[in-house]
């Protein structure tokens, strides 16, 4: 178990990190997610040990994580840690990258491993390759697996999909976080991608200002958000008078509307001119206004701009 205690840090006078505590168990996928700026990669980088903390404790198995004033080189020998710039070796091939930690005792295992975590990425036609002639989704699928050669029993990944195309992308989550999974290696994925908490995530921790403010289920987290910042991590969001939707007296009390929770009716008191609409493949994102608010609503067919038409809830 990760166990991490009433932990702070600052790099100035401002803490960056602040009072933050939870638990890890072992073989969990966790999900960090919050706005840019809120701490994630200095959590991730506190919990490997690059930094000493200000106060509290990290332990894992009951041994303390410790930072440079502590080890000669920073980092845990258990853990692995891909942070945003991949540090690869620019003049080394990519299987000469990818195997760099492991043992050159027996090289016929060797190349079998890394072929093997190549395959995983869809790069093993890229093996002889140097590493600087790779676009930066290929380096980063590199760094990706050269953290895994050694299957350490914690992984730390910061923003690990942020330069793969699209397409590629799914099938590679689903790749590692099966093979997370069945090796029993525990992964904390610092993210702005919803997908990584809904899809892979057993938890997901909410973070704001360099504080922990939700962590949870990530499907109750998202269908039951605590404010808007929690709800607007996972896309658009209305934030709505309660009596618009729903029989209500105090029209002060609002409510959380995800796009795909309103359906067009007849008649209602939430009536809204269409403004803008963006096609999404299997629907269209439509913007309206109502009263000057920008509300975001989900349709099956383009709406003509200016068109007034009433919403309600699509789950009642």
């Amino acid at each position: 178990m990760l166990d991490i205690q009433n932990i702070s840090f600052s790099y100035t006078e401002k803490p960056v990190i602040k009072n933050i505590s939870f638990t890890i168990e072992k073989g969990q996928n966790i999900a960090i997610i919050g706005e840019s700026g809120c701490g994630k990669s200095t959590l991730l980088k506190l919990i490997y040990g690059l930094y000493d903390l200000d106060e509290g404790a990290i332990s894992y198995e009951d041994k303390p994580v410790l930072g440079p004033k502590y080890n000669l080189i920073p980092g845990m020998p258990y853990m692995k840690y891909l942070a945003q710039d991949f540090d690869l070796a620019p003049y080394e091939t990519v299987a000469e990258n990818v195997g760099k930690f492991l043992s050159n005792g027996f090289a016929n295992m060797k190349k079998l491993r890394v072929q093997e975590l190549l395959e995983m990425v869809e790069m093993e036609q890229f093996s002889n390759v140097q590493a600087k002639f790779l676009s930066g989704g290929q380096q980063q699928r590199v760094a990706l697996v050269r953290v895994l050669a050694l299957e350490p029993e914690v992984i730390l990944l910061d923003e690990p999909f942020s330069q793969i195309d699209a397409f590629r992308k799914n099938a590679l989550r689903r790749n590692l976080f099966r093979y997370l999974k069945q090796k029993g290696i525990t992964c904390i994925i610092a993210t702005h991608d919803s997908t990584d908490a809904l899809s892979f995530a057993d938890e997901a921790v909410v973070m704001r200002n360099g504080e922990v403010i939700v962590k949870g289920d990530p499907n109750k987290i998202y269908e039951d958000p605590e404010t808007k910042y929690v709800a607007s991590l996972f896309g658009e969001v209305n934030e709505i008078a309660t009596h618009l939707l729903l029989s209500y007296e105090d029209e002060s009390h609002k409510t959380l509307v995800y796009p795909h929770q309103f359906k067009m009716v007849s008649e209602s008191k939430l009536p809204v001119k269409i403004r803008r609409t963006y096609f999404r493949g299997s629907h269209y994102l439509i913007e309206a206004v109502y009263k000057k608010q920008l509300i975001f609503f989900e349709s099956e067919i383009d709406l003509p701009l200016e068109q007034e038409v009433f919403l309600g809830l699509n789950y009642l």
